[in-house]
C-alpha cells in the first residue's frame, strides 16, 4: 500500500513537538522575530546564528527601530553572518514596512512577496509559523527530506520538482489548518517539522541517522540503502578564480581602510586596499606611489596567502604589511584606528584573515 503525505504528517508533527530544537525565535514566534531569524539563517548555521540574533534583537527590538538604523551601525551588527545585501534588503522592506502597513509585516502571501529579499521561503516561513497560514516553506532542508523519502532521481532544485513539492506540501496544510484546536499551530509545526528533520537527522552528505528519523517506516532511499545517493545534484560550474593582493598600510597609529563600491559584490563595505593579481615586493614602490604613499625604512611584513570562497567565485589572496608616511590627505582611504576598526567599521569575513594579522600583538 502506498504511503501518502498525510500518513507521514502525523508521526512527523508528534516527532517535532517532543524532540525539536528550542531557539528564541520560536519559543516567541512573532512575525518580526521570525523574519529576522529566517533572513540570518539563509546559508548560515543555527549555532552561528543565535547570539547575532539575540544581539540584533536587541539594538532593533521593532520594524520601525530597524527602518531608522544607521546602515554603517547596521552593517557592523552584522559581520561575520556574510551576505550583506540580506540586511540591506531587510532595512529597505522595514522601511516599506513602516511607511506603507503601519510597521507589520502582512499576512497575505501575495503582499509579502513583495517585499525586498523576501521570497517564496521565507514568506511561507513567516506566515505559517507568526500567523498560522497554510503556505508551505521548502528550503534545502525539506528538498533533501522529500528526495530520500520519495527516492526522486532528478534535482530537486529543479523549478519543476520544487514546485511539485511545494504544492504537496500546501494542500498537506490545508487540511491540517481544518483540525487546528485552539493555541495550536499546525501549519507552523508542520512546516518546522521538515525543516528540523532535515537539520537534525536526514543529514546531508550520505550521513543521515535513519535509526533516529520517524520516518523511516515508509523511506524509500532507507528501504534500497540509497541514502548516500540522494539528493541527486547535477554538478556544479567550477568557480573561476581571481589572485588579489591585499595591503595593510599603517601610519602614526592607523590603518587604512576604503569602501567597495555600491553595486556588485560586498556592495558598500569596508576593505583593505588591494589590487588584482599577485604581486611581489619588486613592485610594492610602484604601488606605493600611486596610492601616493611612501615606506617608512624597509618596515614590509609578507602576510602569507589565504582564499575565500564565494557562490560563485573564489579569491586567492596574499598579503604585505607596510609602515609608511603619507604623502597627502587625498589618498583616497579612511585611516582608523584599531579600535575604531572593531566597533565601527564593517569589514566582510573575506578579509577576516587579514583583520585577524592587523589585531595581533606587534603588529601596530
Amino acid at each position: 500500500m502506498e504511503i501518502g503525505l498525510l500518513d507521514m504528517a502525523k508521526p512527523l508533527l508528534n516527532w517535532y513537538r517532543e524532540n525539536h530544537r528550542t531557539l528564541p525565535w520560536r519559543t516567541d514566534p512573532e512575525p518580526y522575530y521570525v523574519w529576522v531569524s529566517e533572513i540570518m539563517l539563509q546559508q548560515t548555521r543555527v549555532e552561528a546564528v543565535i547570539p547575532y540574533f539575540q544581539k540584533f534583537i536587541k539594538k532593533y527590538a521593532t520594524i520601525a527601530a530597524l527602518a531608522k538604523a544607521e546602515e554603517e551601525t547596521l552593517l557592523k551588527l552584522w559581520q561575520g553572518l556574510g551576505y550583506y545585501n540580506r540586511v540591506k534588503n531587510m532595512q529597505k522592506a522595514a522601511r516599506i514596512l513602516t511607511e506603507h502597513y503601519g510597521g507589520v509585516l502582512p499576512q497575505e502571501e501575495d503582499e509579502i512577496k513583495k517585499l525586498p529579499g523576501i521570497g517564496d521561503y521565507t514568506a511561507g516561513a513567516i506566515l505559517s509559523i507568526a500567523y498560522k497560514k497554510p503556505v508551505p516553506a521548502v528550503d534545502g532542508n525539506v528538498l533533501r527530506v522529500f528526495s530520500r523519502l520519495l527516492a526522486i532521481e532528478e534535482d530537486v532544485r529543479e523549478k519543476a520538482i520544487k514546485e511539485s513539492i511545494s504544492s504537496s506540501i500546501r494542500e498537506l496544510l490545508l487540511s491540517f489548518k481544518k483540525e487546528e484546536q485552539e493555541g495550536e499551530n499546525p501549519c507552523g509545526d508542520l512546516n518546522q517539522a521538515w525543516m528540523e528533520l532535515g537539520a537534525t537527522v536526514c543529514l546531508p552528505n550520505g550521513m543521515p541517522k535513519c535509526d533516529l528519523c520517524p520516518l523511516s517506516f515508509c523511506c524509500k532511499a532507507l528501504k534500497e540503502n540509497r541514502q548516500g545517493e540522494l539528493p541527486v545534484k547535477k554538478s556544479k560550474k567550477e568557480r573561476p578564480i581571481e589572485e588579489k593582493t591585499v595591503f595593510l598600510f599603517l601610519s602614526e597609529g592607523k590603518v587604512a581602510i576604503q569602501k567597495r563600491a555600491e553595486k556588485g559584490l560586498l556592495a558598500g563595505l569596508w576593505e583593505f586596499p588591494n589590487k588584482e593579481g599577485y604581486l611581489d615586493i619588486a613592485c610594492l614602490q610602484d604601488t606605493l606611489r600611486e596610492f601616493d604613499l611612501r615606506l617608512q625604512g624597509d618596515s614590509i611584513l609578507e602576510l602569507g596567502e589565504t582564499k575565500h570562497i564565494f557562490t560563485h567565485r573564489e579569491w586567492h589572496m596574499k598579503g604585505f604589511l607596510l609602515k609608511v608616511d603619507r604623502f597627502s590627505k587625498k589618498d583616497g582611504f579612511l585611516w582608523v584606528t584599531k579600535q575604531e576598526l572593531r566597533e565601527r567599521y564593517s569589514v566582510p569575513s573575506a578579509f577576516q584573515y587579514f583583520l585577524n594579522l592587523l589585531f595581533q600583538t606587534g603588529l601596530s
